[in-house]
């Protein structure tokens, strides 16, 4: 008979190097060197999300989309998350919708979508969204491959799965990182919400916005913007 403990996960509302590296967000260690690496960046302060000047836009409307063919061209990327200023050379870009309930719909429906005979995820802009965030490049990220030797735990792809181990809360505590939701676990199978927008935000957004009649497609917007070489894949 199979463990239910084995299908049920959490994820990670902010990041932590050491946590990410770990397969049930437990770990109080750097299990690489990458970790390592990552750990003093975040200590030292070293890497600014907000810091390249072609993230521009609103984050909370901007999907990542990575693992894209190098054949992938805008107009192709467009049938699935909309269109693309730059970045679809690269393997990833990203997008900006004109609503939130746009993105968060693309989120939903257009993670593993094949495209060019590649599939792609979806997700978030934890760039600027994700407290604490390390880039793939300095040694963070989530995700990753497993022939890459580097995994990183927490995201939509690779969530943390529920401990089978007693829980080190003093470390844990000590270290900054939060401990795992006991008895507060999703379904493996069930999608993580990406970050609302603040309440106050929402009501100054809505109430400065023109009305439009406009008809969109299930994915459609107006606004276009460039890629960030800072974002990693999952």
């Amino acid at each position: 008979m199979s463990n239910p403990s084995m299908n049920s996960v959490f994820h990670a509302d902010s990041y932590h190097p050491i946590q990410a590296g770990s397969i049930d967000g437990t770990d109080v260690l750097p299990h690489d060197n990458a970790v390592y690496r990552a750990l003093l960046c975040s200590s030292a302060g070293l890497y600014d999300p907000f810091g390249d000047s072609k993230v521009i836009g609103d984050p909370y409307r901007t999907l990542f989309v990575g693992r894209l063919s190098r054949f992938t061209s805008e107009h192709t990327l467009d049938k699935v998350v909309g269109d693309i200023v730059t970045g679809a050379s690269r393997g990833y870009a990203f997008v900006e919708f004109e609503s939130d309930k746009e993105m968060r719909r693309a989120y939903e429906d257009a993670n593993h979508s094949i495209i060019d005979d590649s599939e792609i995820i979806v997700d978030y802009n934890r760039q600027q969204l994700m407290p604490g965030w390390i880039p793939r490049r300095l040694g963070g990220g989530l995700g990753g491959k497993k022939e890459s030797g580097q995994l990183r735990f927490g995201g939509r792809e690779r969530p943390f799965r529920a401990p089978l181990r007693p829980i080190p809360y003093d470390e844990l505590k000590r270290l900054g990182i939060p401990p795992p939701p006991e008895g507060h676990y999703m379904s493996r199978y069930q999608v993580p919400s990406p970050p609302r927008r603040p309440r106050s935000s929402v009501d100054e957004d809505e109430s400065s916005r023109p009305r439009k009649h406009q008809k969109h497609s299930r994915h459609s917007h107006r606004r276009k913007r460039s890629s960030s070489r800072d974002r990693c894949s999952e």
